[in-house]
C-alpha cells in the first residue's frame, strides 16, 4: 500500500515506533519503515544486537545514526535474536535503499504471539501515517 510517499507492504505489522515485523510461524523478521527511515534521511550507521538476547515488547533493542540524527529502535515484539543483517555493518545504506528487504535488522524467536495483537495491520499503520503528517 502507498500512503504519501511512503510504501507499506500489505503482509508486515508494524508498531508506532516505525518498526515492522514480517511473521512467519513463531520467528519474526524485524526492521524500521520507510517513513521512519526518511524521517531521518540518510542512516550512516547502524548498532545491531547481539545473537541470543531477549528483548522485551517496545525495549530498546538497536541504534541508528544518521547525519543529525541518532536514534534507537525498539522492538516490536518480546523474543530471542536469532540472527542479525551483518552486512549492514559494512553497508548501512541498505536501510535507506530497501527498508523491508535488505535492510531487516534482526530476525527473533517470538515469546509471546498475544502480543501480535497490539501491532498495527496495514490498514491501521496507513491511517496512522495519515493522522501525524497533518
Amino acid at each position: 500500500m502507498k500512503v504519501k510517499d511512503y510504501n507499506l507492504p500489505d503482509d508486515l505489522l508494524y508498531d508506532k515506533d516505525y518498526g515492522w515485523a514480517k511473521i512467519k510461524d513463531d520467528v519474526a523478521t524485524v526492521g524500521v519503515t520507510e517513513f521512519g527511515v526518511k524521517q531521518t534521511k540518510e542512516i550512516a550507521y547502524v548498532e545491531l544486537p547481539e545473537t541470543g538476547k531477549k528483548f522485551s515488547q517496545g525495549e530498546p533493542y538497536s541504534v541508528m545514526e544518521a547525519a543529525k540524527w541518532a536514534g534507537q529502535l525498539k522492538m516490536p515484539l518480546s523474543g530471542e535474536i536469532l540472527e542479525v543483517n551483518e552486512t549492514l555493518l559494512d553497508d548501512p545504506t541498505q536501510v535507506n535503499k530497501d527498508p523491508y528487504g535488505k535492510g531487516w535488522i534482526a530476525k527473533i524467536k517470538i515469546s509471546n504471539k498475544e502480543e501480535l495483537k497490539k501491532l498495527m495491520d496495514v490498514k491501521a499503520a496507513a491511517a496512522w501515517i495519515e493522522n501525524i503528517k497533518k
